[in-house]
């Protein structure tokens, strides 16, 4: 397997998608390196991760702080060596009608979907380019391919991250320096990215649409898995992860 022996970084790892994504890749091989705010939660799933005979490290990381980012992926160098993949997962969700003007939420959201994935580009950006290959994913959502009502600023913010990947995917073609790149758009995946909802409606009806059709986070992370395990001349780049039940 090629995930063997990768070097992958992940941000929002402390729970749901990074953290079922950090066991999965560290199950078979990867050694990877984890950044959340909640330092508790990462130190839990670094001691997981060894007891069960993986290789992790982890450092506290705000993604809105390039240089937490920065410094996440020095640790990754540090301790391991290098670097191949890095998986953009730290988002929120807090759903609501654009005419709420929940605009606090709005800035929250852009700082943390978009620039959060910025920040990790800029990070692996010198290194991918320098050693001529290396692995971006990034969690997008269904909501940025498709159009929702009460999702209006957050499918923008996922909009935006589809098309910054397609867009480095194709520039990367172009220089000759084989980055690869991952879109991952899942919709009704079980996480905490409901509790980032203030919204009393929107946050009633999610709860409830989720609760009929949610699905584990272990199924976005065998994709995760899947699109690292490819040969280096492979590129999948996007990913849509329904539940079977969710129309």
């Amino acid at each position: 397997m090629t995930v063997k022996n990768k070097v992958v970084v992940i941000t929002g790892a402390s729970s749901g998608i990074g953290a079922a994504t950090a066991k999965q890749l560290a199950s078979n091989g990867a050694k990877v390196v984890l950044g959340a705010r909640r330092e508790e939660r990462l130190a839990e799933l670094v001691q997981e991760i060894e007891a069960a005979g993986g290789q992790a490290a982890y450092q506290v990381t705000d993604v809105t702080k390039s240089a937490d980012v920065q410094q996440l992926v020095q640790l990754a160098q540090t301790k391991f060596g290098g670097v191949d993949v890095i998986f953009n997962n730290a988002g929120i969700m807090p759903s609501s009608p654009v005419s709420a003007l929940h605009t606090d939420e709005w800035d929250q959201m852009i700082d943390i979907n978009i620039k959060g994935v910025l920040n990790g580009v800029a990070a692996v950006m010198p290194i991918f380019t320098a050693q001529k290959s290396g692995q971006i994913i990034t969690t997008s959502s269904v909501a940025g391919i498709k159009s929702f009502s009460g999702s209006g600023v957050y499918g923008a913010t996922k909009f935006a991250v589809r098309n910054l990947m397609e867009v480095i995917r194709m520039e990367s073609a172009e220089e000759g320096t084989n980055i690869r790149t991952v879109s991952l758009y899942p919709a009704a995946i079980n996480t905490e990215l409901l509790h980032t909802i203030t919204d009393e409606t929107a946050k009633s009806n999610m709860t409830n649409f989720y609760q009929q059709v949610g699905i584990s986070p272990d199924a976005v992370a065998n994709v995760v898995n899947f699109a690292i395990d490819q040969p280096e001349s492979v590129n999948v780049n996007e990913f849509t992860i329904y539940p079977t039940k969710q129309a």
